[in-house]
């Protein structure tokens, strides 16, 4: 008789570990294709508002900034949620133009900083620190802005006028209970290694499975992140792989300009920056040490 017509490819049931950064017992999510999605099912397991989650990371409980959770998940990843701590508002007078902060995004309405300058303003105040959630600026909440704006304000900021930063630390485990143990096989610190499949998030349309990035593609990935640290003050692994694919489809630099322009309409980059992406994407110089 006829063949029976084929049943759609169920897509693969991928469940992934998790646990609050300042320690929890372990839960277990899955049905997550982006960001928002992925912190609704935490706050779920966990009981908590998805407005707490300040941004995860990968294999690690600590504030470790290479292991932020961007736009792609290893399937033996282990999820860590940082919570919502202490408040804290610090007073910043601008005696030169730049702050020394980079800024990153965590896809739910928070940017956070990623880096802060050696020697530079922000170095010299303790109180802030990488991983702090940036909530408002002299009383503007900033909560929903995307990092780049968050970025373009403080550089705006009047030198010589101080301004207030309210800032929300991560919340931090008691150092004496340190980290929880693990039944089973604690999962390896670092990246989970290359061409394993990972679960891609992504900010529209639905997550999809796929092989993870080759070196070549991580390597300019890495390239067009240092050029919007360079350019913007901020980093975001998942906008640089959004970009790295975008210029690989582009044969000029117009074209890449427009290609970020559908993809990005609101930000408008210099054109110096997008040529400098297309030049790390397309042609690649050979790394002379």
């Amino acid at each position: 008789g006829p063949a029976a017509p084929r049943a759609p490819r169920a897509r693969p049931r991928l469940v992934f570990h998790t646990q609050l950064a300042h320690g929890s017992p372990t839960g277990r999510i899955e049905g997550f294709t982006n960001v928002k999605e992925l912190y609704a099912k935490i706050a779920e397991v966990f009981d908590i508002s998805p407005t707490e989650i300040l941004f995860c990371t990968l294999n690690t409980h600590k504030v470790d900034m290479q292991k932020l959770l961007g736009g792609q998940i290893g399937l033996e990843d282990f999820i860590f949620a940082h919570v919502r701590g202490e408040t804290k508002e610090v007073e910043v007078t601008k005696t030169e133009d730049a702050l020394g902060l980079t800024i990153t995004d965590n896809g739910a309405g928070y940017a956070f900083i990623k880096r802060i300058k050696e020697g530079s303003i922000i170095n010299r105040l303790q109180t802030v620190c990488v991983g702090d959630s940036i909530e408002a600026i002299n009383d503007h909440t900033i909560v929903g802005c995307r990092h780049y704006e968050v970025a373009r304000m403080l550089r705006e900021l009047p030198r010589a006028q101080p301004f207030t930063l309210r800032l929300v630390q991560p919340k931090k485990a008691f150092d004496m209970i340190g980290q929880r143990t693990r039944t089973g096989k604690s999962p390896g610190e670092g990246r989970v290694a290359s061409g394993k499949e990972t679960l891609r998030l992504r900010t529209q349309g639905p997550a999809v499975l796929e092989e993870g990035p080759s070196p070549s593609e991580e390597e300019a990935a890495r390239r067009v992140d240092d050029l919007l640290e360079s350019y913007m003050g901020i980093r975001d692994s998942e906008l640089a792989s959004t970009m790295v694919e975008v210029a690989k489809g582009s044969p000029s630099v117009a074209q890449l300009a427009q290609g970020l322009d559908s993809v990005l309409g609101e930000f408008a980059f210099p054109q110096e920056f997008v040529a400098e992406v297309w030049a790390a994407v397309c042609h690649p110089k050979g790394d002379k040490e």
